[in-house]
């Protein structure tokens, strides 16, 4: 057996294993399947080893990098300047607490009054403590705005009208497994000397006669100017899907308040695992996007303006670490992970929603069945 806590997953569609007593056996809830504990041990204990190799491999890796200057990124002078974070909480680091997921790896810190029962991002019922160590300390936080009870009413108006929704979906007692999570972002400030062409038009509608006649101008506009930038995030967790973070966006920046331990109690803080110069290409992206942004909005004449030329060169600046507040709700079904996602801040929401085969197939049957009714009725009047 391994020797932490681990939260054992069906091979055939990773929903979580339970011992039945009647049957001897390790048996699946979502697809039935049964396994012998000797099996699942062997399992699980080859994929512990691979993960300590790995583990082993990469801090060799790091060892024999270590030290190396760091190639600035095309596009700049150098690369983002992280020398400002730390990992020093002082006496605040006695009162939290680490915790990893055996399934996705997220790994969560929270406040010693904080217990983590569940990974909020795969829904995994049990996460092992770890240490508390190695963790950078943010230098920021937007505290959450608005409380469980709104995200449950939320998800519950999310749900209103999902027919075919599942009915594990929508029970109470799921929706009561919300949870408030920090998400760790990079906060990126620099500055971009930028210069863009833009084809842009003006459109015009008059009446000559009886026609209606609509008459267009062209223009090329050429805009040059130098832009700085603040905190433009990047999310630093892998766990968190992209797709998910830009459509709950955005946040109000204004609310970042200096991070303190003190708006973690009830909450739990994911720990980053993208780092800042895996995030390098996301960021000079966005604050290209950012730079581009201003040009074109400097063109309020113009009804179309589409970039049809650039040049940004880009003087990367410091680079701050911050705690966002979303709050997430992860079910499975048939072997796929469904992720509700809510920004704690504006309450805007996505979540991924199942459909249930019954329910799709009543609905099939009830439809066919009103069809056939009409046409029998129709039937009777031609006869």
């Amino acid at each position: 057996m391994p020797t932490q806590i681990t939260n054992y997953q069906c091979p055939a569609c990773t929903g979580p294993l339970h011992f039945v007593g009647e049957s001897g056996k390790l048996e699946c809830d979502y697809c039935g399947s049964k396994y012998d504990v000797a099996e699942i041990e062997a399992l699980y204990a080859q994929k512990e080893q691979k993960a300590q190799e790995a583990a082993a491999a990469v801090e060799e890796q790091a060892a024999q990098t270590g030290g190396g200057e760091q190639e600035a990124p095309a596009g700049g002078d150098a690369a983002w300047d992280d020398s400002g974070l730390s990992s020093d909480w002082g006496e605040d680091g006695a009162k939290m607490k680490a915790y990893s997921c055996p399934s996705c790896g997220a790994e969560l810190i929270c406040d010693e009054s904080t217990a983590a029962t569940a990974c909020p991002y795969c829904g995994n019922p049990t996460v092992v403590p770890g240490q508390f160590a190695g963790t950078l300390k943010p230098d920021y936080i937007i505290p959450f705005k608005l409380s469980q009870k709104a995200a449950k009413a939320a998800l519950r108006n999310h749900y209103k009208g999902k027919r075919l929704l599942p009915k594990a979906f929508a029970s109470e007692n799921k929706i009561n497994e919300i949870k408030g999570v920090y998400v760790p972002f990079w906060l990126f400030d620099g500055e971009a000397d930028a210069q863009a062409d833009f084809e842009c038009t003006i459109t015009r509608t008059h009446r000559a006669g009886d026609y209606e006649v609509t008459e267009t101008d062209h223009f090329l506009a050429k805009r040059a100017g130098r832009v700085s930038f603040q905190q433009i995030p990047v999310d630093a967790s892998s766990k968190m899907p992209d797709d998910h973070m830009d459509a709950i966006e955005p946040f109000d920046y204004g609310e970042l308040k200096p991070f303190s331990t003190a708006y973690l109690p009830g909450y739990l803080a994911d720990k980053y695992d993208v780092s800042v110069e895996e995030c390098a290409e996301r960021a000079d992206k966005r604050a290209e996007n950012t730079a581009l942004g201003v040009l074109q909005d400097d063109m309020t004449r113009y009804q179309t303006r589409i970039c049809v030329s650039k040049d940004v060169k880009l003087t990367r600046g410091k680079v701050q670490y911050a705690l966002l507040p979303v709050y997430m709700l992860s079910t499975k079904w048939e072997g796929k992970n469904f992720l509700f996602a809510m920004n704690g801040q504006t309450g805007k929401l996505i979540g991924d929603l199942p459909i249930s085969k019954g329910k799709l197939l009543a609905w099939f049957g009830g439809v066919a069945a009103s069809v056939t009714a009409v046409l029998g009725t129709i039937l009777m009047f031609v006869l």
